[in-house]
């Protein structure tokens, strides 16, 4: 039996939502990597800033404790966080004027 015009667009229509879909999740994956990638780069950037600040390593030292979920708790369980290497004490002026 021939297939019917009806039947050809129906086997149209669904090839092409399913296209569409398959385009949706790529996009939603790819949102997904960004953000994941963008996470690392601040997590990154928050632990060398808190090597050198003080007030940054306390604010990482609080997120760490404040951390909502338990598995989130555990994953930092023996992780200590870094301190802040001391800034150099302000240079006297050699003239005394200052």
């Amino acid at each position: 039996m021939a297939e019917t015009e009806l039947e050809r667009a129906e086997k149209r229509y669904a090839q092409a939502k399913a296209r569409l879909q398959g385009l949706k999740n790529r996009e939603a994956t790819r949102q997904r990597k960004l953000d994941t990638r963008r996470k690392v780069i601040l997590g990154g950037a928050l632990l060398d800033l808190a090597e050198r600040d003080s007030g940054a390593a306390a604010m990482l030292d609080r997120l760490v404790r404040n951390l909502a979920r338990e598995q989130d708790r555990k994953a930092f369980a023996e992780w200590t966080a870094p301190s802040a290497a001391p800034s150099p004490a302000p240079a006297s002026d050699p003239d005394g004027s200052g």
